[in-house]
């Protein structure tokens, strides 16, 4: 039957069964809010009365795949970003503001829950984090006793200065009530442009990525590198940065970046090179020593005049790290093992549709969910899509696509315990 309820009448209802011919019926006008069956259960939806902003939940089966779950941004938030911690709880970060000036929420979920907890404001400093063009955004890592760690590309002081702006890092409390108060982690590698990254391992190391001009350098973006900054303390101090590698990769301006830490001592980086100013390969860099040496394992070329705005994604495999990034309008995935420095050949999802910001994650199974955005630009939304792919990185049946990607925004997304995986956008 359909039922026509208004669409706060609807999502306030709180509603946790319908008969099973339940239908909900969706006008142009509405802000999109949409429930369906969940394996015969309801996702429940929540709306604000005043600003009818929708967080919700609900199986993507009808959007083509039953083992993938899409989760709306919670408080109508973008650019999403969630890791897991040693005990399974989803930690979960996102943006609200303007393009330039807005705060970043955190929020969890233990396991066995489907709603994440009341959110804390990251930055103490309000209006101190920015969304400009999908790229500067906050970066999150969890690392030892499940404590959550954030970074992003802060203001300039004054208009013009960018030269000065800061790389900002928090962490939450020791308790794990607040985030403590932001603080600039660069000493000498300054010039920020595209964002920086975080990465954290059950050791206690923490490690803030960024990219900026080589000191001295007055040759653009060949002139650029990549610097780390590590702590040993769970990021309560952070020795100075220090080149990641010398050899002359040069960094893509506005494009971003992303690190990940495994806890063997392994450490992974991967961004955009601009060397010669065209050669813009994404570049995969690995330490085995803790961030102390890294090494160049792999470069994705792609000869391109002017920066693409990209993203990139790692995280942990079953063997090694994954990771992903785009290259040419599509998006690619691969298998890195730190041991040897070998990483697999790529793999990508068929077709072709203008694919952006791919997030990769594992389940224990082994298989792989890739996931990014379609036909998304810097003041234009788009849709989410999706594969599953197997052991040996084949693609599977599983693949989907949902359209409502906000503006500015982008995909992030986790694996369950029971190996279905969750896409948060």
């Amino acid at each position: 039957m359909i039922m026509n309820t208004s669409l706060y009448e609807l999502c306030s209802s709180g509603r946790k069964s319908a008969p099973s011919d339940f239908v909900v019926k969706l006008e142009p006008t509405h802000v999109g809010c949409y429930n369906s069956r969940v394996d015969g259960a309801w996702a429940r939806t929540r709306v604000a009365a005043l600003a009818l902003s929708c967080c919700f939940v609900f199986s993507a089966s009808g959007a083509g795949s039953d083992r993938v779950t899409l989760v709306r941004t919670p408080e109508g938030g973008i650019q999403p970003q969630a890791a897991v911690d040693s005990r399974g709880t989803v930690h979960l970060i996102y943006y609200k503001g303007g393009n330039m000036k807005g705060d970043v929420f955190h929020v969890r979920q233990p396991p066995g829950q489907t709603e994440f907890s009341k959110p804390i404001q990251v930055n103490t400093r309000p209006g101190s984090a920015m969304a400009a063009g999908t790229i500067r955004g906050a970066q999150l890592a969890v690392g030892r006793d499940g404590r959550a760690h954030v970074a992003w590309n802060g203001h300039a002081p004054r208009k013009g200065a960018w030269m000065e702006a800061p790389m900002l890092y928090t962490r939450l409390n020791d308790v794990g009530t607040a985030f403590e108060p932001e603080r600039d982690v660069i000493t000498s590698a300054r010039g920020l442009d595209g964002g920086g990254s975080v990465a954290a391992d059950s050791r206690g190391n923490v490690y803030i990525f960024w990219h900026a001009p080589r000191p001295g350098s007055t040759n653009g973006e060949a002139g650029r590198a990549v610097f780390v900054a590590r702590s040993q303390d769970d990021g309560k101090t952070f020795a100075p940065e220090k080149l990641a590698v010398r050899a002359p990769t040069g960094a893509c301006g506005c494009c971003g970046m992303k690190a990940f830490a495994d806890n063997a001592g392994n450490v992974f980086a991967l961004y955009r090179g601009a060397s010669e100013k065209v050669n813009r390969d994404e570049i995969l860099l690995i330490s085995h020593n803790h961030g102390t040496d890294f090494e160049v394992a792999n470069a994705h070329p792609w000869k391109i005049a002017t920066c693409p705005m990209s993203s990139a994604s790692l995280a942990a495999g079953t063997e090694g790290a994954l990771a992903a990034w785009e290259t040419a309008g599509q998006v690619y995935f691969a298998r890195a093992n730190p041991a040897t420095l070998q990483v697999s050949e790529p793999a990508a999802p068929s077709g072709f549709a203008k694919r952006k910001h791919p997030v990769v994650v594992a389940n224990k199974q082994g298989e792989t969910l890739l996931a990014w955005t379609e036909s998304t630009g810097m003041a234009k939304g788009g849709a989410v899509a999706w594969q599953i792919f197997d052991r040996a990185g084949k693609p599977t049946s599983e693949k989907g696509r949902a359209k409502g990607v906000p503006a500015s925004s982008l995909a992030t997304a986790f694996a369950q315990p029971d190996g279905t995986f969750v896409i948060v956008y």
